[in-house]
């Protein structure tokens, strides 16, 4: 039901071609004249789960040498809810070492992905994450990515629950192509009974899929991990009297931004009513039939939910969703959130089990001359009789230890440099890189590689003033797409070229307020002497308890401050 069928993207045209995802990914495969694949399954194998990436530190020298790019694969596991098993764990590890470049990332949306994948050993690999009883498939692509959850909220019991509809809207928003079985996992199709092929259907999403890719969220007050306006639909539970009676609705977030294009923008989602538990399913079936009806195919810029809303208005959302369901959503109910981070050491739960959040700094889990991660998980998996919990600030929590089982992880835990949670400050825990150079081919300037670096140089201008206990929110990304969600932090540097970033302050510290543009395109001399003379005015005039983005709000110095959602709404 899009507004225009004339002048579609290029990729509508790739998946209204490809047979429900098949095009001709096999084929590719078997090409071995070349590491890359034909030009179309580059954007078929998103909805597999992989990307096509080049080393971009040799791209220039076999260019020289009259050579292709040093070709290799990104592959993503999704993880529901963020919920991963010991065997599971072991699993990744093996395949990382087995067939990818050795390290793990945690992603900010609490999937695992594995860099360094050439293409011969795509199908072993991604073969491999399904034995796990883990998949890629719409780990990428238009399509729901891995639907995300608080990891560890203070009552387990409401965790167990929200945990289980954030995978059951996983579960029944995955696309029924068999193409992924097919291809991957040498699965024949089903004959009817006069012997023809059952053709594949997509009851959900239709055969041309979204018109971008759709993300969720499920918090749980007062935390907001997983920085719930920052999708396109998101679940916040509301717990009354000790008992989840249903959620809050919020629709039309998104982080990703074109530069130089004012028409696109990050958006914080909205909250539009409440939905019971047994609701959930139908809201979500519903919100996405809206966007795949109504969404820009036209202009993949403007494809994004948010920019259907913004459209359209919410009260024409209002009347779609009662068009198709039969009701409105009801009005929303109270709550508040009061910070975003990850609770990091040990905690326990009201089921007298402990949990250890571990720091893993922007996802990267390998084994260095300081710290070996890797393999300090690796032995802690194979003890472990609870669970991993992938958080959506790329950390890691072990999580279901009984009082017994704690004294030998903690070994575990000092022998491989996992415990520099106790060694950081504040400021280093509340950061986050996206991937950026070598692999990401959308990046700008450098990110994962950079920000500990810069972040030290930010450590020594707030000790200078007193305020190196003082927890601010600091993300960076290596283009404006938004993936480390820079746009919701206090501190948010987006890459524009190399060595040059846009300068955002001024966000919520609890993720309800967006940040603003401060100063654009500038080096790290400029940014450390407009944080030094910040710090200095923060230290001096911010109010008891106050934190740094909302004494930029407060102070005016951020004199266009971003959408804010306001307390708790």
């Amino acid at each position: 039901m899009t507004d225009s069928k004339q002048n579609l993207t290029p990729v509508e045209g790739i998946k209204s071609r490809s047979n429900y995802l098949r095009g001709t990914l096999l084929q590719s495969l078997e090409d071995s004249a070349t590491g890359a694949l034909a030009e179309d399954d580059t954007q078929l194998s998103k909805f597999h789960g992989f990307y096509q990436q080049d080393d971009r530190d040799h791209r220039e020298e076999r260019r020289r040498q009259m050579l292709e790019p040093d070709h290799s694969f990104m592959i993503r596991a999704r993880v529901p809810g963020g919920i991963c098993t010991p065997k599971q764990w072991l699993a990744m590890d093996e395949i990382a070492g087995t067939w990818a470049n050795g390290t793990i990332r945690l992603t900010t949306r609490q999937a695992f992905q594995l860099h360094g994948v050439i293409k011969r050993n795509l199908k072993s690999t991604i073969g491999g994450i399904n034995d796990s009883l883990l998949d890629t498939i719409a780990a990428c692509g238009d399509v729901n990515r891995n639907v995300m959850c608080t990891p560890l909220p203070e009552a387990s019991d409401i965790h167990q629950l929200v945990c289980r509809d954030a995978m059951a809207v996983s579960e029944h928003l995955t696309p029924h192509t068999t193409a992924y079985h097919e291809i991957w996992l040498d699965k024949k199709r089903v004959a009817g009974s006069d012997g023809q092929l059952v053709p594949d259907e997509e009851p959900i999403y239709g055969a041309t899929y979204l018109p971008r890719k759709f993300k969720m969220s499920f918090a749980i007050p007062p935390r907001n991990d997983v920085d719930v306006y920052a999708h396109d639909l998101n679940f916040i539970a509301i717990v009354e009297g000790g008992v989840l009676v249903g959620y809050n609705v919020a629709v039309g977030g998104g982080m990703g931004v074109t530069h130089g294009d004012p028409a696109t923008y990050p958006r914080l989602a909205n909250v539009i009513g409440f939905c019971t538990q047994e609701q959930v399913i139908e809201v979500t079936e519903t919100i996405v039939g809206i966007q795949r009806d109504f969404g820009d195919r036209t202009e993949r810029k403007h494809a994004r939910f948010k920019y259907t809303i913004d459209d359209r208005g919410l009260d024409w959302l209002h009347q779609q969703f009662e068009s198709r369901t039969g009701y409105r959503l009801a009005p929303e109910h109270p709550f508040a959130f009061t910070h975003n981070g990850d609770q990091l050491g040990w905690q326990q739960t009201s089921d007298g089990k402990w949990h250890l959040g571990l720091f893993i700094e922007n996802g990267r889990v390998a084994d260095r001359e300081h710290a070996t991660q890797l393999t300090g998980l690796r032995e802690i998996a194979r003890i472990l009789k609870g669970e991993f919990r992938l958080t959506p600030n790329q950390n890691v929590v072990i999580s279901g230890v009984q009082e017994p089982d704690r004294a030998a992880i903690d070994e575990l835990v000092h022998e491989h440099g996992l415990d520099s949670w106790n060694r950081q400050t504040p400021l280093r825990l509340h950061s986050m890189a996206c991937v950026g150079f070598p692999t990401c081919g959308l990046s700008m300037a450098e990110s994962e590689r950079y920000l500990p670096d810069l972040v030290g140089r930010v450590e020594a201008l707030m000790d200078s003033h007193g305020l190196s206990k003082q927890a601010i929110t600091i993300r960076m990304t290596g283009c404006p797409n938004g993936c480390a969600r820079p746009y919701l932090a206090e501190i948010g540097l987006v890459g524009k070229g190399p060595g040059l970033y846009n300068l955002h302050l001024g966000a919520a510290f609890n993720g309800s307020r967006l940040n603003s543009l401060y100063r654009e395109s500038v080096y790290e001399k400029d940014i450390l002497e407009v944080l030094d003379e910040l710090f200095i005015q923060y230290s001096e005039g911010r109010q008891e308890n106050e934190s740094f983005g909302d004494y930029l709000h407060r102070s005016g110095v951020v004199s266009n401050a971003g959408q804010d959602n306001g307390e708790g709404a």
